[in-house]
């Protein structure tokens, strides 16, 4: 009678893991490869793998408005995730400890601003934007960014505070620490991993957004995703320069993901039991 031999499920991660990994990373390897290929190589049907790379694509697009709009996402991106942690965070330590009624509501009413479509803002943001003078800047990205921003900020540090045990606090107050010295010191870098790993889910979400920079820009404060979707034109789909361009949108959030990761797996996971 044959024995049946199970695999180990080590043996199977070992070759299922790299095969998922490559299927969830082809269509960005599409896309940069077609950044590389020649104009009329781009539509061809069979594809060619092996060709002569070219970066006339790129030359084009940064020798055109690309590059202003690259800025401009860098900026309000990195301004509103900035002014979100600075904001958020000691409002989450606050929430943390507050010990009174209404901590609950407080909490649920502050992820559920988070929650709402941004399709509800549409009108009024433009027409107050139009009223003081903040269309087409960058003033008024940042600050919608950071408005939306705030409650992920909060909801996802408070759990961080809740671990960081409160008798830590108590002992550094009673040596004669101030409150400055004892949040900053002694609390901040206790909850290091979730501030990394909230900064750069703010920073996507900035980076990533469209719908918002179509709508309450022109031209000054365009950013990066609506300057590649400009190359989308009646005379024709410029495919190399929307393949060069959503390259170099995806290449900022890849080094700041590389340079976080530490923190950013830790965080995510410590929130994810914590939570």
């Amino acid at each position: 009678m044959k024995t049946i031999r199970y695999k180990r499920p080590g043996h199977v991660a070992a070759w299922a893991v790299p095969l998922l990994l490559f299927v969830m990373l082809l269509p960005f390897l599409w896309l940069l490869q077609m950044s590389f290929k020649p104009t009329p190589m781009i539509l061809e049907f069979p594809p060619r793998l092996l060709f002569m790379p070219t970066v006339e694509h790129y030359v084009g697009l940064w020798q055109g408005g690309f590059p202003e709009s690259f800025v401009n996402s860098l900026i309000t991106s990195g301004v509103s995730t900035l002014l979100a942690l600075v904001i958020g965070v000691p409002a989450a330590y606050a929430l943390s400890r507050w010990s009174g009624r209404g901590r609950f509501g407080l909490g649920l009413s502050i992820l559920l601003t988070r929650m709402a479509p941004p399709i509800a803002f549409t009108i009024p943001f433009f027409l107050a934007y139009r009223y003081l003078g903040l269309l087409d800047t960058r003033t008024g990205l940042i600050l919608i960014y950071m408005t939306f921003n705030l409650p992920l900020v909060i909801w996802m540090m408070q759990p961080f505070f809740d671990a960081v045990p409160a008798s830590l606090e108590e002992a550094a107050l009673m040596d004669g620490a101030g409150f400055a010295t004892v949040f900053v010191e002694i609390v901040m870098p206790m909850v290091s991993a979730g501030i990394a790993a909230t900064a750069i889910l703010c920073f996507l979400y900035a980076w990533n957004d469209f719908f918002f920079a179509l709508i309450l820009t022109r031209t000054d404060a365009r950013t990066a995703p609506v300057a590649v979707v400009n190359f989308m034109n009646y005379e024709g789909w410029e495919w190399g320069k929307i393949a060069a361009g959503g390259s170099l949108v995806m290449a900022p959030v890849l080094l700041f993901s590389l340079m976080v990761r530490r923190y950013l797996v830790s965080g995510l996971t410590a929130g994810a039991v914590k939570g």
